[in-house]
């Protein structure tokens, strides 16, 4: 009798089956990772925009204006080209409650700054003068 070598149409069926099932887990496991990785460089341009704050403040002795790029963005030294990344633009930052008192010694500077992006998860994220980071509610 001839030996046959090969795969069963059964075996097959199986390890595509398992290939499925691993693939179907594994998808929205990276999908995470890769919003992540794009939130990485709007927290970037956010610690950015906290530093300059800063910087103003002792400068100026003055707090920033707040809202949106227009207000904000020039006053403390930037040009729209500098907030121009591959995920981000400036349009997705909004600064709020920038408060400076250099009599107040705790916490002369307080101030939020918001990063929004509705198609990633989190959909946003905010950063404030003590360094704090809270994501918002995407899901």
């Amino acid at each position: 009798m001839k030996s046959r070598k090969g795969f069963t149409l059964i075996e097959l069926m199986v390890v595509i089956l398992i290939v499925s099932i691993l693939a179907a887990v594994a998808i929205p496991i990276m999908r995470g990772r890769i919003d992540a990785a794009k939130w990485s460089e709007g927290r970037a341009m956010m610690g950015t925009i906290g530093t300059c704050i800063r910087a103003y403040c002792a400068e100026h002795d003055q707090a920033p204006s707040t809202g949106d790029f227009t207000s904000w963005g020039t006053e403390l030294g930037f040009v729209q080209g500098d907030f121009q990344g591959a995920y981000f633009t400036y349009a997705a930052f909004n600064i709020d409650g920038v408060v400076y008192d250099p009599n107040i010694l705790e916490s002369p500077l307080t101030f939020t700054i918001k990063g929004t992006k509705t198609e990633l998860t989190p959909d946003s994220y905010t950063l404030t003068a003590t360094g704090t980071w809270t994501a918002g509610t995407g899901g």
